[in-house]
């Protein structure tokens, strides 16, 4: 595969610098040759591998409705005004996800940082509700899945969580901790250079199978197949 180079960090920093639609505009063919291409390229390699973990999830190198998630910001809501993501974001949805909340494998890159994240961030009230129920009833099953001495290791939870209890759990149910999660999203650190790797879509699916079991009950939860 044609991969990720330096070329791409240098131009993810010119970004960071120069984040305006006239820069852009100039360097468009530049972020074509060294960001979408070899992302494309990443997508692609990762397609076979990620179907030894699930055949649900879906790795779309196109630039409609693919993985490769778009470098325009969606600044309506944020304080933030600046047009473009001085990251690389690739996300590989699973095949429910544009109709329901569904878990789903991430990765992050941009220039000094880069991570693999899993699960999901703000699902809605019924997702939660579904998660949390799940979480409940099959509390040693979920232990057992979060417990991996790799992934245990390797990942940490992230995301919000509520500060008391949730309506209809005590405050010291042995699960509280978990059960106030607002986001069930494990991420995982790991050195960008690995991303210049000719090997990066294995180091990547590699990392993607610790989290199995935590997809795994994840997806059982929200009653989607894994």
């Amino acid at each position: 595969m044609t991969g990720f180079s330096e070329d791409t960090f240098s131009f993810l920093r010119q970004l960071a610098e120069n984040n305006n639609r006239d820069w852009f505009a100039e360097h468009k063919d530049d972020y074509e040759d060294v960001v979408r291409e070899p992302a494309f390229a990443f997508i692609e390699a990762v397609a076979p591998r990620l179907k030894e973990i699930s055949t649900h999830f879906e790795a779309k190198a196109s630039k409609v409705g693919g993985s490769l998630m778009r470098v325009h910001r969606d600044s309506r809501f944020s304080k933030n005004k600046t047009p473009y993501k001085t990251n690389i974001g690739i996300q590989f949805r699973h095949e429910q996800g544009k109709d329901i909340h569904a878990p789903g494998f991430y990765v992050h890159i941009e220039a000094g940082e880069a991570f693999v994240g899993v699960g999901l961030w703000h699902p809605d009230a019924e997702a939660l509700k579904a998660i949390r129920s799940h979480i409940d009833t099959f509390s040693a099953a979920w232990i057992e899945a979060i417990s991996g001495d790799k992934f245990s290791r390797l990942f940490h939870f992230a995301g919000d969580a509520v500060k008391t209890a949730p309506k209809g759990y005590a405050k010291d149910h042995p699960m509280i901790a978990h059960l106030k999660r607002k986001d069930f999203i494990a991420i995982a650190q790991i050195a960008p250079e690995l991303c210049l790797e000719e090997d990066f879509a294995e180091v990547v699916v590699d990392y993607f199978k610790l989290t199995t079991p935590l997809m795994g009950e994840l997806c059982r939860a929200l009653r989607v197949p894994f």
